[in-house]
């Protein structure tokens, strides 16, 4: 069957990597066999449009079967995610002029986290989260939140109660849709004319470069290039007139944009767009030999887990994230292979992880049980989580992490 391209509609021929069946990477599931019985699997490929550059997942799985009430990642959770979401508040209001006379909307606003910063301004907000769970914490700490995937239509619509935005912040949420020309187009919709628009998201490059497969998931849609961005902004009448690069995510860009000639560009989006070129985001050849990358970080670290079981050694994890279990399950490992995984969240303690059903704990369980090796799945936020947990040194404990590459510390 030949697939097309969710936004230029053109033949897809190219796979970037087929990570195989997995289970949904947010499904956490209750420790019971009707749950387990009933967990469904959905195919993982990933593809690139020649046309367009947009790589792409091939199963566009509902969102709405996705970002349900009870959707279980908080991004407050993360100390690190919440600092970085006050540096950017303080960085825009001062940039962009932001007081009291503004507004600012953040569109998959979660539970919060970084509105509430401009809460505390005194910036006028809104937040648009589908997850009510989220919206709901965001409404008890002061944040406005409407619970509505946004498009075209609900953005046209918030326009027309008085919501015209002065800006708009778009944190890892523009993978995350379906159908990313309507919704790209509810911010043109949205914002005033001098209004000014920020995208974060993990950089394509540096999934490449760092063979960062475990962000490939069924909620990330799409996986994000400057060169495929622009194009996206231009057909539907914005533009990009900056760009910083980021820590966050293994390597994230923060793209600005705004209405054509409401500001002139810096000379970032002119050196971004060499970089790509150089790495041939534009031609097939760019994306040629990912997988077998892939195979080898697996391998790699199936043979870790082998020593360790070889020498008696007890492994457990570090954070019930998305990534992680894209890992495992890629890898095909289960509770054979991690004990446990202690997470911060509660939401996530006494769950399953979905597919290799390894019960997630609270943290207090390293204490209590002192595995010999603690592998750190969100290897995003490893130097976080290597400071907070630095007591498994007591124990002669160490810390894994096995993208890009294995490396025990």
């Amino acid at each position: 069957m030949t697939r097309l391209c969710r936004f230029c509609h053109s033949p897809l021929t190219q796979t970037l990597v087929d990570l195989g069946q997995t289970p949904l990477a947010n499904g956490y599931l209750p420790d019971d066999p009707a749950a387990i019985s009933a967990e469904r699997s959905f195919p993982l490929h990933v593809m690139v449009c020649n046309a367009c550059w947009l790589a792409q997942t091939t199963e566009t799985v509902p969102a709405d079967a996705i970002f349900t009430h009870d959707y279980a990642y908080l991004s407050s959770y993360s100390a690190g995610w919440v600092a970085h979401a006050r540096h950017y508040a303080e960085a825009m209001t001062a940039r962009f002029a932001l007081g009291p006379q503004s507004r600012v909307v953040e569109v998959a606003s979660n539970d919060g986290y970084l509105l509430q910063h401009f809460v505390a301004m005194g910036v006028p907000v809104l937040g648009v989260e589908p997850a009510g769970h989220a919206a709901e914490v965001a409404e008890e700490i002061g944040v406005p939140t409407r619970v509505l995937f946004f498009d075209k239509t609900s953005a046209t619509a918030l326009r027309a109660e008085g919501f015209a935005a002065d800006l708009i912040a778009a944190n890892n949420v523009l993978a995350h849709v379906p159908d990313i020309r309507s919704f790209a187009a509810g911010f043109k919709a949205l914002l005033k004319p001098t209004g000014v628009a920020t995208f974060e998201f993990p950089h394509l490059a540096r999934l490449l470069e760092q063979v960062q497969f475990d962000t490939i998931y069924h909620e990330h849609y799409s996986y994000l290039s400057l060169t495929f961005v622009e194009r996206l902004m231009n057909e539907i009448g914005l533009v990009v007139f900056d760009i910083e690069t980021l820590p966050t995510h293994g390597g994230s860009l923060r793209v600005f944009v705004c209405h054509p000639g409401a500001y002139s560009d810096t000379p970032a989006v002119a050196l971004l767009r060499a970089r790509e070129a150089a790495m041939k985001l534009g031609q097939a050849e760019g994306y040629q030999g990912f997988a077998q990358k892939v195979e080898k970080v697996i391998v790699e670290f199936r043979a870790f887990l082998a020593r360790a079981r070889a020498i008696g050694k007890s492994v457990a994890g570090y954070g019930a994230a998305a990534k992680g279990n894209t890992f495992l399950n890629v890898a095909g490992l289960g509770v054979g292979d991690l004990a446990f995984v202690v997470d911060r969240n509660p939401q996530k303690q006494g769950h399953l992880l979905p597919g290799s059903h390894v019960p997630v704990l609270a943290i207090d369980a390293i204490a209590a049980r002192k595995p010999d090796y603690l592998v750190i799945l969100p290897w995003n936020i490893a130097a976080e989580v290597m400071e907070q947990q630095a007591q498994i040194r007591d124990w002669g404990g160490q810390f894994v992490t096995a993208i890009p590459r294995l490396m025990i510390r």
